[in-house]
């Protein structure tokens, strides 16, 4: 915990995968509100087929999602989705004739049913 991830639509043409991954993780990081670094995992998965809105116009997503152990406060869940989605705006450039729909959500995960187990390599 946390787990982010990051779904986009494949037209975002010039999106750097990882380098944005490791920015979201250092944002998630600086907020303080996570123990160990080693602790946040990230994943993004691209879409080929999708579809925004019902005009024919050019669009493309980005999209992500954390889920977080619940307990905490909605200014500090709200803290964390306006750092992420800080990072995606400068991470995405603008595409001429592409409208680009950016957000982030925030999800609890329930503290009772979370299991984790690390082993050491």
């Amino acid at each position: 915990m946390p787990h982010l991830n990051l779904e986009y639509s494949d037209n975002l043409r010039e999106l750097n995968v990882d380098v944005l991954l490791l920015r979201l993780n250092h944002a998630l990081v600086g907020s303080g509100q996570f123990a160990d670094e080693a602790d946040i995992k990230s994943r993004a998965a691209a879409f080929k087929q999708f579809r925004v809105g019902t005009a024919p116009a050019e669009r493309a997503f980005a999209h992500v999602r954390l889920a977080i152990l619940g307990g905490r406060s909605p200014a500090v869940k709200q803290q964390l989705s306006a750092s992420l989605l800080e990072v995606l705006r400068e991470a995405i450039p603008t595409q001429a004739g592409l409208d680009i729909q950016l957000c982030v959500e925030v999800l609890d995960i329930d503290r009772d049913a979370y299991a984790k187990l690390r082993l050491p390599g």
